[in-house]
């Protein structure tokens, strides 16, 4: 409530059990999971049409915010949801990312003369890989995690239909990053030791363990996030495009016509900012209790929902020292520590031939651009962020 917003229900701290989350708060005050059947995604989606209907009694408009922490790990998701998801997944994560950059094309989201990534090279192909039935519990468990998030989804579109709310409303749907390929450890700051109510909890990838239930702690790893990146390179922590390229979805039906169709133009995550304030007819402050607040650096998606053209303009990232900025179809791009490298995205999204050495006056250009960019808004390079004291979850 300190951030702006009038209510809120969730958790403070970022990871958490699904079944019994730790930090869980209504408002400012300490909440428990309730029920026998509490699961954290359901919560979020219920109280968010509950929110709606408020809105609706009050007579007043209203913005939500719904941040789910699925699909992040802890992988736990109800037994039933797992056992229904498993069958999706026995043919291995080489058929699937196969399976998927070919309907990808077909719905015409990827343009065919973009080649598919190669398999990680930390990954075995499926038929040598061990543990089969393991490795396919743990993508049925992500699988089962969004797919409650996509029911509670739709459980929030409904609650706008009933409340006579969907013409007029607009409704944003995005993913934070790529896919994640981290391998759990048990040392790591953010893990519990046991749940709350004192069982220990297994954590780490452990294939004699299947993950689920709310004393197994596991992540899918680098095979399934290589699945669901296709067709790109790397991850989470990167920006590369398997880091930063997120699916985003508009919808607000009394403005946007055409639904269904793809938007073929380049956005950010500062472009929200923006378009709230523009659906809204609010002015962005330049003062805050007598201090100046520094100037949204998006702009608003409205006239590309119009249909209109934007002016291409720079877009920066960066992340523990991975950094990239983009302008039009050129992306330069480099993994810490590594050189840059520079891709023409129109033509190779995928990231797959490095242009640097043959467009030495690009590199220079974007890099001039980058470098501004860090200075006016902070960057610092990453050997020089100072580190971060973190306690451990539950102290």
């Amino acid at each position: 409530l300190q951030r702006g917003f009038d209510e809120y229900f969730g958790t403070i701290h970022g990871v958490s059990s699904y079944f019994d989350p730790f930090s869980l708060v209504s408002g400012n005050a300490p909440a428990a999971a309730s029920g026998t059947n509490f699961y954290y995604t359901d919560a979020i989606s219920d109280h968010a049409v509950a929110d709606i209907q408020k809105s609706a009694d009050d007579g007043k408009p209203f913005f939500l915010y719904v941040a789910y922490t699925a699909p992040h790990w802890p992988m736990q998701a109800p037994a039933e949801d797992i056992a229904r998801c498993k069958t999706n997944y026995t043919a291995g994560w080489d058929v699937m990312r196969a399976n998927r950059y070919q309907r990808m094309i077909g719905m015409g989201l990827m343009d065919a003369n973009w080649p598919l990534s190669p398999r990680d090279s930390r990954v075995l192909a499926w038929t040598n890989a061990p543990n089969h039935d393991w490795q396919i519990t743990r993508m049925a468990t992500y699988a089962a995690m969004i797919e409650r998030m996509d029911a509670g989804v739709g459980k929030i579109l409904a609650a706008l239909k009933e409340t006579k709310a969907d013409q007029n409303t607009l409704v944003l749907f995005l993913s934070d990053n790529g896919a994640c390929d981290e391998i759990l450890q048990a040392d790591w700051y953010d893990l519990p030791s046991k749940t709350r109510d004192g069982r220990p909890i297994k954590v780490g990838n452990n294939p004699a363990v299947l993950p689920g239930p709310d004393d197994v702690w596991q992540s899918y790893g680098v095979p399934w996030a290589n699945v669901s990146d296709t067709p790109f390179r790397l991850y989470k922590h990167f920006v590369h495009e398997g880091g930063i390229a997120s699916p985003f979805i508009a919808a607000w039906p009394a403005k946007i016509s055409g639904g269904g169709n793809f938007i073929r133009q380049t956005a950010h995550i500062t472009d929200l900012m923006a378009t709230c304030l523009d659906a809204a007819g609010a002015n962005y402050p330049t003062n805050f209790h007598g201090h100046p607040i520094v100037p949204t650096e998006g702009r608003s998606l409205l006239p590309i929902f119009r249909g209109e053209e934007r002016a291409e303009r720079p877009l920066f990232w960066e992340h523990e020292g991975n950094r990239a900025v983009r302008l039009g179809k050129w992306k330069l791009v480099a993994r810490h520590p590594d050189a840059w490298e520079l891709y023409d995205v129109e033509a190779d999204r995928t990231e797959l031939k490095n242009l640097a050495a043959a467009q030495p006056e690009k590199v220079r250009e974007l890099a001039a651009l980058y470098r501004d960019w860090a200075e006016r808004c902070g960057v610092l390079p990453w050997d020089k962020v100072p580190p971060v004291q973190s306690a451990k979850a539950g102290d």
